[in-house]
């Protein structure tokens, strides 16, 4: 979002087209950042888990098959990300809840 990464926003030409990658690049990083805030408010657990898990799957399969040479891992890309949707599986279903205050 902050341009610190520019090949984010390769990736986003690569898909979405040249014309608005940096903007769409920004709208993502904020949608990013809104999910970080859902997770740290720990409310709604698996409804939490069940979007992460579906964005980066979708994500994933997205850049694997259309900029796979842009991707920090090539074609392994969606290997770490299933290894993360796992982790993300067992923090949403299998460990206990916080009650809240």
């Amino acid at each position: 979002m902050l341009h610190l990464v520019p090949r984010h926003t390769e990736i986003v030409a690569g898909i979405l087209g040249p014309d608005y990658a940096r903007p769409l690049t920004i709208i993502i990083g904020l949608s990013e950042i809104a999910v970080a805030i859902w997770i740290l408010m720990d409310r709604y657990r698996r409804p939490t888990a069940v979007v992460q898990i579906l964005i980066i799957l979708t994500m994933n399969t997205v850049e694997s098959l259309l900029v796979p040479d842009l991707l920090l891992w090539g074609y392994f890309n969606p290997v770490f990300a299933l290894f993360f949707c796992g982790l993300i599986y067992v923090h949403g279903f299998q460990t206990p809840q916080h009650a809240s205050a």
